[in-house]
């Protein structure tokens, strides 16, 4: 049987045909007018936060729709308190992101009964840059060398369990033998930057580079801040004359002990979503993270700003996840101890 259609009915339907779209993009329709919030791990003030800032700024412009983006900190546990919420609170639907180093070491350390997450179900996005991070000290003329630290007491300060300054701490405390007080649970950087000027601490181990360079570049300009180590498997080009770590590590054991933690750092700044987000979206917002990083207005901010740039995209996250979760258990236990320790 065939269907005759009013004439008004037909010339509406053709009119619609018309006028719609030829290829509406599903994703586009979702950010249009829309603000993604980017979570960042850290307390304000600090060069997680800056760094969070300065993706907010470009990251938007890439995604289709153009949404606007606010950043959120969300400080606590060295960001595991974002890792949680990411994961377990905050919307799948593209509409939240992340900037949290925990979900890379946590679950190997103990450190997710509280978080309940699976680090192979979080979306990642990829990481902005590897991180240069430092034993350094302000205070305290009687440290200015490893070799001191092992004979004269330092006070360090850290963020909480699971934090790169108290791992990097208690380890070097009890492998080391370093004679360093921890005072933990600061909310971020940015508050133990002060801590360590008004003389509350000496300094921080599993620090930053680009944060001293951010925040205080007097300091290295005038030769203030002291260098104790670089807390990488070798000496870093931008810092030649500042031992690394593993040259004063002697047994092998504890060799293993530091390639694990020091492993972690590979990871960098890694921005992260929930899981179960959209297909379409997903792919959509690891472009946008893509093209962000080649984006020559990001660039050039980045270093005006002195912040790094080292990318590692999405696909690479995989494989470095898996070979870092390939150490021997007997090492994650020992290490385990070592940092859940007092």
């Amino acid at each position: 049987m065939r269907v005759q259609f009013p004439h008004s009915l037909t010339g509406l339907i053709l009119a619609l045909a018309l006028t719609a779209p030829a290829n509406a993009d599903p994703v586009e329709d979702f950010y249009k007018g829309r603000t993604v919030t980017l979570i960042a791990g850290y307390s304000a003030g600090g060069g997680f936060d800056l760094y969070s800032r300065v993706m907010a700024n470009y990251l938007g412009k890439h995604i289709p729709g153009q949404p606007r983006i606010v950043v959120q900190n969300m400080p606590g546990a060295g960001s595991l308190r974002a890792a949680s919420h990411i994961y377990n609170v905050a919307p799948k639907d593209g509409s939240v992101i992340a900037l949290t180093r925990a979900p890379v070491i946590a679950p190997l350390l103990g450190s997710t009964s509280n978080a309940g997450f699976d680090v192979a179900n979080f979306t990642w996005l990829g990481s902005g840059a590897s991180d240069l991070t430092v034993c350094a000290l302000l205070g305290n003329p009687k440290v200015n060398s490893m070799a001191d630290a092992m004979q004269h007491e330092l006070t360090l300060g850290g963020l909480g369990p699971g934090s790169d300054e108290d791992m990097y701490t208690k380890i070097m405390r009890k492998l080391l033998g370093i004679r360093a007080r921890l005072v933990t649970g600061y909310p971020g950087g940015a508050e133990m930057v002060l801590a360590v000027e008004r003389g509350e601490l000496d300094g921080r181990c599993g620090w930053a580079y680009s944060s001293i360079k951010i925040s205080r570049p007097e300091w290295i300009k005038d030769k203030k801040i002291k260098l104790l180590n670089v807390l990488a498997l070798e000496r870093s080009p931008e810092l030649p004359d500042v031992p690394s770590i593993m040259e004063f590590v002697k047994v092998e054991r504890h060799k293993q002990i530091f390639r694990f933690v020091l492993n972690a750092a590979t990871f960098g700044r890694p921005f992260v979503a929930p899981p179960g987000i959209p297909a379409d979206r997903t792919a959509a917002l690891r472009k946008a993270f893509d093209d962000t990083m080649k984006d020559e207005a990001y660039l050039a901010e980045m270093k005006a700003k002195n912040l790094d740039v080292g990318p590692i995209s999405w696909q690479n996250i995989p494989p470095l996840l898996k070979d870092f979760y390939s150490t021997p258990p007997d090492v994650v236990d020992e290490t385990r101890s070592i940092i859940s320790s007092d």
